[in-house]
């Protein structure tokens, strides 16, 4: 509890320490996305800006960051089971250093401290709780022209993030991040992004160093392009994950396209992807869908953004068929689409969802009500958790109506470097839920602060 007294401290002064006149680069969540080079022509105004960048040199550059999240939780009933009632509390430490050498040569070192208070819900402090200490991006990069192109050579530890991140994110929500050991080559130019990569993903180690899975290999080829003038997105992907426990080698090919419409400013994204390949003796057809449609109504006061949305990952219609038609979410961030508690994971299921965002300070303060329909795709497979294990079993029980979940959420964006965040969700458990186990409706709420810099 010292640990997080001493952090506790430290955010509150550097957050009544912060000043800024001139608007830098957006953090992103990935902090080596960001141009660090841009913070050059920034005046620093206080001891915490005067890190962004560190000269070297005429062609060198050191750019310093970090941030500090804490976040409490609160839960009743958790899994469905009466007994399972608790509070704790997560704070997550992260600190990079990126160094350029000129336009060809960069190093990236990001470090990660993940704690958490007792948590005495199943399963302990669990490995998206806690890393006390270990490295969460560690690369090289050399880059080089090619004609109208870009080309970069990316080589060791870094995260991953594509798309809507539906099957590849970093995961911010858990206190301690995904990361990748690997190769990736990335192109550019005005208008592509290739990234073509392999790797394989870090596994977690509590109080130790974390090391690459030497039974999971994650390769993939991932392109998006931009056409400005119809407000369109697209991202083409074809991806491959080998899980040698399982005997699996499967693949995932997939197209989104993300925008907004030209006549009605109606904004969009829809995904979808078909997944084949082996495991064991069997042949892998699955497929999954997504889809989300909202329009800002940007004259009214507070600017409300109405929202509906659908998700389908198939199921396995007959066990006995010698195929297997479960969709395998890989590495998702689930969190954003099927529910902020967490129940279910993007396998054999369907969700239909709808919501309504505003801001009742423009810019500084938003609300967000989420509602979704939880039903599984096929009967005759189980209901999924949202890491891809069994909640329950396909037989035990006959129905499709997993449930319903309602979220609302509460941001306060206080200035560049400052937010903070409460939310409230309740999972009402359907009829297979009562059918299967244990059924008391989930109440999850929780308050975070973050600081970045």
């Amino acid at each position: 509890m010292k640990t997080y007294a001493w952090m506790t401290v430290l955010m509150a002064g550097m957050i009544t320490g912060t000043v800024g006149a001139v608007e830098p680069p957006a953090f992103q969540n990935l902090r080596f996305e960001e141009n660090a080079s841009a913070y050059r022509d920034i005046p620093a105004e206080s001891p915490m800006d005067k890190i962004n960048y560190i000269a070297l040199g005429d062609n060198a550059f050191l750019s310093l960051g970090g941030q500090v999240r804490g976040r409490w939780e609160v839960w009743e009933n958790f899994n469905f089971a009466r007994e399972n009632d608790d509070d704790f509390g997560l704070l997550r430490l992260r600190l990079h250093a990126d160094l350029w050498m000129g336009s060809t040569f960069r190093v990236f070192v990001e470090g990660k401290s993940a704690t958490a208070t007792d948590r005495d819900l199943p399963g302990g402090r669990r490995t998206l709780d806690v890393d006390e200490l270990d490295v969460q991006n560690g690369f090289v990069d050399v880059m080089a022209p090619l004609g109208a192109w870009s080309g970069t050579l990316r080589l060791g530890r870094q995260e991953l993030s594509y798309g809507a991140q539906r099957l590849v994110s970093p995961l911010d929500w858990s206190n301690t991040r995904r990361a990748w050991d690997g190769a990736r080559a990335i192109l550019r130019n005005d208008a592509w992004r290739i990234d073509v990569f392999a790797t394989r993903p870090v596994v977690i180690e509590k109080y130790s160093l974390n090391e690459p899975d030497s039974d999971q290999a994650f390769y993939g080829v991932y392109a998006t392009h931009k056409i400005p003038d119809w407000k369109l997105n697209y991202d083409s992907y074809v991806l491959r994950h080998d899980r040698d426990l399982q005997d699996e080698e499967r693949y995932t090919a997939g197209l989104r396209l993300n925008g907004s419409c030209l006549l009605t400013g109606v904004e969009y994204d829809v995904e979808g992807g078909y997944q084949f390949g082996d495991r064991g003796d069997l042949d892998i057809e699955a497929w999954f869908v997504a889809a989300e449609l909202g329009y800002t109504m940007a004259d009214l006061i507070m600017k409300p953004r109405v929202f509906l949305g659908y998700d389908y990952a198939s199921g396995d219609q007959d066990a006995d068929d010698g195929k297997t038609q479960t969709f395998h979410q890989m590495f998702p961030l689930g969190h954003a689409y099927l529910g902020y508690i967490d129940v279910l994971g993007r396998q054999n299921v369907q969700s239909f969802s709808q919501g309504v965002s505003f801001w009742p300070v423009e810019k500084t303060v938003q609300v967000r009500v989420d509602h979704h329909f939880f039903r599984r795709a096929e009967r005759g497979d189980a209901a999924y958790t949202i890491g891809g294990g069994v909640l329950r079993e396909a037989d035990a029980g006959t129905s499709g109506d997993l449930g319903t979940e309602v979220d609302v959420t509460l941001t306060w964006r206080m200035d560049r470097h400052t937010m903070l965040t409460a939310g409230y969700s309740r999972y009402f458990a359907g009829d297979f839920i009562k059918e299967s186990g244990p059924s008391e409706d989930i109440d999850f709420a929780y308050a975070s602060i973050q600081y970045t810099f």
